[in-house]
C-alpha cells in the first residue's frame, strides 16, 4: 500500500505565512512522491508560495527547501514530483506558505488550500528494461 501524507490538510484556510507540522516519512519505501497542492479558494490580488522542507530530527529543517512549488495565483491543481531517495537524513517533512496581497480591497490575504503527498510505489521487478528498438520498413 503506497503511503499518503497531508503537510497541509484538505481545506485548510492560510490567512498568514507559515508552517506546517513535520510529518514522519520513514514507512516510505521509494521515498519518492507525487505531490499535489490543491487551491480551492482564493481572492483576487493575491499570490501563494508553497515549498516542501526536509529534516533529520522534525526540529531544525535547515536553510534551504528540498521543493519549491511554482507559485499561486488562481484556484487549481498543481502537480510535482519529490524525490528525497537520495537523501538519507530527512525523516521528516514540512509545508512552509508565505502569502502576499496587494491591492486596494481587503488587506488580508486568504487561500483555501491542501497539499497531499502520495507515495510513488516501486517498480516491478519484472518490468522491462530493454531499449525498443527502431525498425524499417524500407530495407
Amino acid at each position: 500500500m503506497a503511503l499518503e501524507l497531508a503537510l497541509i490538510p484538505a481545506g485548510t484556510q492560510l490567512e498568514t505565512n507559515g508552517d506546517g507540522e513535520p510529518v514522519n516519512v520513514s514507512a516510505s519505501k521509494t521515498r519518492a512522491f507525487l505531490c499535489h497542492l490543491i487551491v480551492s479558494d482564493q481572492i483576487e490580488q493575491e499570490s501563494l508560495d508553497v515549498s516542501i522542507w526536509g529534516s533529520a530530527d522534525g526540529r531544525d529543517f535547515g536553510k534551504r527547501p528540498l521543493l519549491i512549488l511554482p507559485q499561486q495565483f488562481y484556484r487549481g491543481t498543481t502537480k510535482m514530483v519529490l524525490d528525497i531517495s537520495l537523501r538519507s537524513e530527512v525523516t521528516f517533512l514540512r509545508a512552509k506558505w508565505v502569502l502576499n496581497r496587494w491591492g486596494r480591497v481587503s488587506p488580508t490575504p486568504m487561500f483555501v488550500v491542501g497539499l497531499r503527498l502520495e507515495e510513488v510505489p516501486p517498480m516491478s521487478r519484472g518490468a522491462t528494461t530493454r531499449r525498443a528498438g527502431l525498425t524499417s520498413s524500407e530495407a
